[in-house]
């Protein structure tokens, strides 16, 4: 039985998909199988989530939204996307710190893969977890909780340890925000201002084509009580609502011109009832330390000729540290250049190791779960506690049940 990704651009090579429906049968299946990989929303680019042997999704595990006002926390199924969760939540007065730019992907596939939202203070999603629930190799449950030892190693885990089946987060108070874009952010302002332009709301979102006019658009997420300037670093305020590519509609997108509104409907870029694309896109995505930003965004200037002819659009936004052992924000707050390509398949992957020898020099860092082609020994490079997470994983999964061809190129487990 094989399945395809979102994007369309895999086909893989599972010989099964199951769908337990208790943990207990989840337990059996793990138990029995030699090789296992945990299947999301489908929402990575690359083979992270294949395997030769069955794919398993929690996503028919009963769904779980537990709040613990005292703890300020919630406990989720691992399988509940993002928009299933976020009403309910807001329902009983909680929200999230922060969201992804799509609503619609799971919660363990996008802390997996240390999937972000954006902001000078907001860590990734995966910051937020405060415990974990797995299925590890010889059919067992582990729990896991924020302090406890290589806690930290286990979130962005990469499919590697187990399958998730319940995590659990922390909660802020419900609040509103709005949404304002300005159109046409010089690279001169960018590089005078950058620190400024990140600063200016809650999460900053600029969106480019690598032209020689800069950002043509900056989306800024504030919080409903603040009022954005009326300049934005000479760029003019949008007076009709956008969508990043300027040609299409924005009918997608979520409420601009600062009309507030809750949370969950303004910080993800989409809205959570309509899917924003029909998938027929690629994905890559760089985190630079941010002393390292404004040289990252020239280097990624000096290759576009190359990049434009294949590319929709780039974004560039920022996250804040966190200390996950693989969180592509590691310790260091980050910029975030994430590329959005055209299906444009051997083209992109013939360009792929100029963007990733151009990055390399500033300690650069792929999202997990999007196309790139760093090696082993820049990833090493570029994770100081990679060494510890291949340890963690050689103890949890001695035999390799969740190991495959696209993980073990990465640690270099066999």
């Amino acid at each position: 039985m094989t399945g395809t990704n979102w994007a369309g651009n895999l086909t893989y090579g599972a010989s099964a998909l199951l769908e337990p429906a208790s943990v207990d049968e989840l337990c059996e299946v793990v138990a029995a199988e030699p090789v296992v990989r945990g299947l999301g929303s489908r929402h990575s680019f690359n083979r992270i989530a294949d395997t030769s042997g069955v794919q398993v999704s929690v996503a028919k595990l009963p769904a779980l939204v537990e709040v613990d006002e005292s703890a300020r926390e919630v406990t989720v199924s691992a399988g509940l996307r993002y928009g299933e969760l976020v009403e309910e939540l807001d329902r009983a007065g909680w929200a999230l710190h922060n969201l992804a730019s799509l609503p619609h992907i799971s919660v363990a596939g996008a802390i997996a893969t240390g999937t972000h939202g954006s902001g000078d203070h907001n860590g990734s999603l995966a910051s937020s977890v405060a415990a974990l629930e797995l299925v590890t190799g010889d059919g067992s449950v582990l729990t896991v909780r924020r302090g406890d030892t290589d806690f930290a190693g286990m979130v962005v885990s990469l499919g590697c340890l187990g399958i998730v089946t319940k995590v659990t987060l922390d909660i802020v108070p419900t609040f509103q925000v709005r949404q304002d874009v300005y159109e046409g952010v010089s690279w001169e302002s960018i590089a005078a201002n950058l620190d400024a332009i990140t600063a200016s709301a809650y999460s900053v979102s600029m969106f480019t084509d690598w032209g020689d006019a800069g950002a043509g658009q900056a989306w800024l997420k504030s919080r409903a009580d603040v009022t954005p300037p009326a300049d934005f670093f000479g760029a003019a305020p949008a007076t009709r609502e956008l969508h990043p590519l300027p040609d299409e509609s924005a009918e997608f997108t979520t409420k601009q011109l600062g009309a507030p509104g809750v949370w969950w409907d303004r910080l993800p870029h989409f809205r959570l009832g309509f899917t924003p694309s029909n998938g027929e896109e690629l994905q890559t995505e760089y985190l630079v330390p941010r002393f390292h930003a404004l040289a990252a965004i020239d280097a990624v200037r000096s290759l576009a000729p190359a990049i434009r002819p294949h590319l929709f659009v780039s974004e560039l936004r920022t996250i804040a540290a966190d200390d996950l052992w693989l969180s592509p924000s590691h310790d260091l707050d980050c910029l975030a250049i994430h590329f959005t390509w055209r299906m444009h398949v051997p083209e992109v992957t013939a360009l792929l190791p100029a963007l990733d020898d151009a990055l390399s020099p500033y300690a650069a860092r792929p999202h997990w779960g999007k196309v790139f082609t760093s090696d082993r020994d820049r990833l090493d490079a570029a994770y100081p506690r990679i060494a510890e997470f291949r340890s963690l994983a050689d103890r949890l999964d001695p035999t390799g049940t969740f190991r495959n061809e696209q993980t073990s190129g990465w640690l270099g487990r066999v």
